[in-house]
């Protein structure tokens, strides 16, 4: 039986903060420098949402969704304590949105009316 190497991280992966920084470094020279450019990606715009942002979050999401094991994902359910662990998650995570909206969002000024 052959035994799988393990080389550690590649290049790109260990360098990857600097990697980062220069494209962000490199995003705000272009909007300072070609103003042209920003404004013309401007356009492309639905809903309110950027499609060429749209479009570079899906190609830096896809690759991580193609190493997701789907049917693993499909038996979570036949396990009692993943679960219980699922059902946690949920109401943590809409009682953490509801709350969030509730702090953020204006509210109405209560009339008393005597």
């Amino acid at each position: 039986m052959k035994k799988s190497e393990n080389t550690g991280i590649s290049f790109f992966e260990k360098y990857l903060t600097v990697w980062v920084i220069l494209c962000m470094i490199t995003g705000v020279l272009i909007g300072r420098f070609l103003p042209k450019i920003p404004a013309f990606l401007g356009h492309f715009e639905y809903a309110n949402v950027s499609i060429p942002i749209a479009i570079l979050i899906w190609l830096m999401i896809y690759p991580m969704m193609l190493k997701v094991d789907f049917q693993s994902i499909k038996n979570v359910g036949k396990n009692p304590k993943y679960t219980a662990v699922l059902k946690k998650c949920t109401i943590w995570s809409n009682s953490s949105d509801f709350s969030v909206s509730f702090i953020t969002l204006p509210q109405p000024e209560a009339k008393i009316e005597l």
